[in-house]
């Protein structure tokens, strides 16, 4: 079931058009095409599939940057108020929304990750919010989206249906393959460590281990107790490889491996989906990519 929050941005906007013509500014959400707006760019591409050539999708996060504790900027408020709706992932995440979520706004904010199965943060009373690397949970993702936008467009709702179901056919199959590649990997190297402890949903659903330096980006990050702790796993465990992500500084995860004198096997996508070019392109291509950077680093000696 998808989750509405109501979201206001006059007082944003108002800064933002001091000095221009107001009757140059057009809403969007006022002409025929459809426009949706997303946090970022992972859920971009889930609603890209399902709105198809029936309107038009964009992201606020940049690419190269993460999503927890980003800081807007008013022409982002103007792409929201532009929109007919706003795609967030919840849980959490977009910690930045509450600075621009009120009570009263034309735009709705519909969280996507609502009804997923969640699995809690290490230490804490709070849901780990990244449902999304794991494919196993796109069906929640892609049902949501289908659902809001059949609502908000009834005429289309079979198109919408019918893109949604490509969509998670497609995501069942890259299980699949996903399946093969893990079961590649010996038993006991069976422990992805990334900067941040991102791939606990990744990890229950191909039977892998996960750590982090630390839990969350927007948490404290790089103490040398946190250091020194995976260090001793990393050891203890005799993993050969540990992994870097896109939107996160390397230098934490390079003294770590420094001092375990292991390799980092490569650079994995977590919160954003990959540049042109990097072969990751896309959500689909994104969680290959982490699947084979992960087969790969840990199955090598």
């Amino acid at each position: 079931m998808k989750k509405l929050l109501p979201i206001s941005i006059a007082g944003i906007l108002f800064l933002s058009a001091c000095g221009n013509d107001s009757n140059d500014a057009s809403s969007a959400a006022e002409a025929d095409e459809l426009m949706v707006t997303t946090s970022f760019s992972v859920i971009a591409d889930m609603a890209e599939a399902v709105v198809g050539e029936e309107g038009s999708v964009d992201y606020i996060v940049p690419i190269g940057e993460e999503p927890h504790e980003y800081e807007p900027v008013p022409s982002n408020f103007q792409k929201v108020n532009d929109s007919h709706v706003f795609y967030v992932n919840g849980l959490g995440l977009e910690e930045w929304l509450e600075r621009v979520v009120n009570n009263a706004a034309e735009t709705e904010v519909v969280e996507l990750a609502a009804g997923v199965d969640e699995i809690t943060l290490v230490g804490e009373d709070a849901p780990d919010p990244h449902a999304w690397l794991s494919p196993k949970n796109i069906d929640v993702y892609i049902d949501n989206i289908v659902e809001d936008l059949s609502g908000r467009v009834p005429e289309k709702a079979e198109i919408f249906e019918e893109n949604g179901e490509i969509y998670k056919q497609e995501a069942e199959e890259l299980t699949e393959e996903i399946e093969e590649m893990m079961q590649e990997i010996p038993e006991e190297h069976r422990l992805i460590v990334v900067s941040e402890n991102a791939f606990k949903y990744f990890g229950e659903d191909f039977n892998m281990d996960t750590d982090g330096i630390w839990e969350m980006n927007s948490h404290e990050e790089g103490t040398t107790g946190q250091m020194n702790r995976i260090i001793d796993v990393l050891i203890e465990r005799e993993i050969p490889a540990v992994f870097v992500e896109s939107t996160v500084d390397n230098r934490s995860m390079e003294t770590v491996a420094d001092n375990a004198d292991i390799s980092i096997a490569g650079e994995v996508f977590t919160d954003a989906v990959g540049a042109e070019g990097s072969g990751a392109e896309t959500y689909f291509d994104m969680l290959r990519h982490n699947a084979e950077t992960f087969a790969d680093g840990l199955t090598n000696e």
